[in-house]
């Protein structure tokens, strides 16, 4: 079993960028709240809001596009609204690579992002 290794955002994004056509599985854990999204990867981008309200806004997005759906806590398959999944980053996200899967932890939970199986 491989070494968890830290990324920079740069070598997150440099990898992540490596997944665009394939189709990728989006597990998000936050306090009480668990869901998966399955997507297929047509672009990531990065978002900032320099307009935020509250401290509970993410200053910086990661934006991963393309068509796809969310299955919640319920087992409800949603589709993806705007074919776009947002995960917020901050400046102390930690990023992990450890077996061709991809960890984010910020100071809300953690998401992580694998190749799912097509």
């Amino acid at each position: 079993m491989a070494q968890p290794q830290f990324l920079s955002i740069e070598g997150f994004n440099q990898l992540l960028q490596q997944w665009n056509g394939k189709t990728i599985k989006v597990t998000k854990q936050e306090i009480g709240d668990y869901d998966e999204t399955v997507l297929r990867l047509n672009a990531v981008s990065y978002d900032t809001d320099t307009r935020r309200i509250d401290d509970y806004q993410a200053k910086h997005k990661l934006q991963l596009n393309g068509d796809g759906t969310m299955l919640t806590d319920a087992a409800n398959a949603q589709p993806l609204p705007d074919q776009v999944y947002e995960i917020p980053i901050e400046d102390s996200t930690l990023y992990q690579y450890e077996d061709s899967r991809f960890s984010l932890t910020t100071d809300r939970g953690t998401y992580t992002i694998e190749l799912a199986a097509e």
